[in-house]
């Protein structure tokens, strides 16, 4: 059985028995990055628009946002979100924040700053609230994974404490291989598999190729973990190019058919 409905730049997706199951095992997932300004807010666009596309009711979730006065600023990932998603055109982003902090600092100094404590067990209370009407929950972190959320969290506890699936936005150029691999390796110091890894290359002069071909390789002998594609720099946000969900289908028709490596067989465009 499959339903068919418009993704936003007018292409059509196939909605396959590989969502439904790919939705009983994955209900959230936690965006995470190698560093600060790799291209998660990028990512969790993408997932946004791939699962509306798919006929799917998703949700975004920016648990603590940094560096804006609030969910309305300009620099305001949600607003973003918002923004180049159609069906949220018309929604509050503030419904996706749950704390917001004026100072570009880690979460734990931001929020000092302003006399708050982070409590954990509210984002968790609205990821629950979220998971019970929408699936999947979109969770984009802020900052990397050892970034401290307050004086007694990591961002990553976080992931464990929700039971989210991450996904890893990394950097395609230079220095990724490093900063990749050791972001794998906390996930794996605290049992928790990412179901990929997702090269962005934003840059307004692209990476060469052949170190982008290197880094994958690099990422993947040394990890085991697979590297789902590379995303390049969009010009048109409310209408990216087909080409940039290849990423997300590969991860989603892995993680829906249970098998560990990327499968062709998934979401297709046509």
């Amino acid at each position: 059985m499959c339903l068919q409905s418009l993704q936003p730049n007018g292409l059509w997706f196939e909605r396959t028995e590989l969502l439904q199951k790919l939705k009983k095992q994955t209900d959230e997932i936690f965006v995470v990055g190698t560093d600060t300004g790799v291209g998660k807010t990028v990512l969790s666009l993408l997932l946004m628009q791939f699962f509306y596309a798919n006929g799917c009711m998703p949700f975004y979730i920016k648990p603590i946002q940094t560096g804006c006065s609030d969910p309305y600023d300009k620099d305001s990932d949600a607003r973003f979100i918002y923004k180049h998603v159609k069906q949220l055109t018309k929604k509050d982003p503030s419904d996706s924040i749950v704390y917001c902090f004026r100072e570009p600092k880690a979460p734990y100094f931001a929020s000092r700053n302003e006399g708050e404590h982070i409590d954990v067990r509210a984002i968790k209370d609205a990821l629950d609230e979220k998971s019970r009407i929408y699936s999947p929950v979109i969770m984009e972190a802020a900052g990397g994974l050892l970034v401290p959320v307050n004086e007694n969290t990591l961002m990553i506890d976080l992931i464990k404490m929700t039971e989210a699936k991450p996904i890893i936005a990394a950097r395609a150029g230079l220095g990724t291989i490093n900063h990749t691999l050791l972001t794998i390796e906390a996930l794996h110091k605290r049992h928790i598999k990412p179901l990929g890894v997702v090269f962005i290359d934003a840059g307004e002069k692209p990476a060469p190729q052949d170190m982008i071909s290197e880094n994958i390789d690099a990422v993947e002998s040394f990890s085991g973990i697979k590297v789902a594609g590379v995303i390049s720099r969009i010009k048109d946000f409310s209408n990216p190019e087909k080409k940039c969900y290849q990423p997300i289908e590969r991860i989603c028709s892995s993680q829906a058919s249970g098998v560990g490596n990327f499968s062709n067989h998934s979401f297709n465009f046509f």
